[in-house]
């Protein structure tokens, strides 16, 4: 039996083959198709590998394809740079698991991390674990969204409050887009480690409470995080327009930092003491 990774190696490429257009790799526009997208054998060709062994590659066989060939898939999958990331990842997982070590949960943060967020003052910040536990957080974060607090610990995930709490969706600008984009981040993230069994449940749960996450998990559509704009309507001061940040503390790997500042040239700065007074 294949791995996890393995089977969503298997997926990922034919989730990526079927979203090409043969006219983009030089491929004939009128060909005939009973389904959309390429051809294994097409893609196996415009790769450089053998038609057999990029189907056993589709069929999850533990077979380790190349930096090189990798290089190649991606390019004739036309992958964007997250899912190239991705495609290296699930190819080699031991180097993705190596960056993980996970908090437990349960254990909340270190006391020098929890001094961090605190000192960050009217920044709303908070901790995740790398199955986006909240393990910490500070009062302005807590004032932006008081459901932190109030949640169960077992519930206390970052990906299960934006697919489930009502007061995120109120929250969040533009819930559709952002709780889409999370997903896809955090399938970037945990792709190779599908098989640890904190993610196992939270997949299983979320699957089983929103059919937005259910369809967009079945995409296997990823995306890596980048500093941005994004836009919160908070029910007591407005609108807010937060640059969000995520940092990783170098004694804590398995730990990632998440803070949101004043946006540049938005009245938010203000908004925000009003908020913390």
């Amino acid at each position: 039996m294949s791995s996890p990774a393995r089977r969503e190696l298997a997926e990922f490429l034919r989730s990526r083959r079927r979203q090409v257009d043969p006219r983009a790799v030089g491929l004939p526009a009128g060909d005939a198709r009973r389904t959309p997208g390429l051809r294994r054998e097409e893609v196996a060709l415009l790769s450089g590998v053998s038609h057999t062994w990029y189907t056993w590659l589709e069929q999850g066989r533990d077979i380790r394809p190349s930096r090189q060939v990798v290089d190649a898939l991606a390019r004739t999958l036309r992958m964007s740079p997250a899912e190239h990331e991705y495609l290296k990842d699930l190819a080699a997982p031991h180097h993705s698991q190596a960056r993980g070590g996970a908090l437990q949960q349960g254990r909340g943060v270190p006391a020098h991390v929890q001094r961090l967020l605190d000192a960050l003052g009217s920044s709303p910040a908070y901790a995740i674990t790398a199955s986006w536990s909240i393990v910490g957080w500070n009062r302005a974060y807590e004032r932006l969204y008081p459901g932190v607090a109030a949640a169960a610990p077992a519930d206390r995930n970052l990906l299960w409050l934006v697919f489930t709490d009502p007061a995120v969706r109120e929250l969040l600008g533009d819930w559709v887009t952002d709780s889409r984009r999370f997903l896809t981040q955090f399938r970037a993230e945990v792709g190779p480690r599908l098989a640890d069994p904190d993610v196992v449940d939270l997949v299983a749960r979320l699957e089983a409470a929103s059919p937005h996450f259910r369809a967009g998990w079945a995409s296997h559509d990823v995306d890596r995080f980048s500093s941005r704009e994004r836009r919160f309507e908070h029910p007591r001061v407005g609108t807010l327009l937060l640059e969000h940040h995520q940092l990783t503390p170098a004694d804590t790997p398995g730990l990632q930092l998440v803070v949101y500042t004043a946006a540049a040239g938005s009245d938010t700065a203000a908004r925000l003491a009003r908020l913390s007074a």
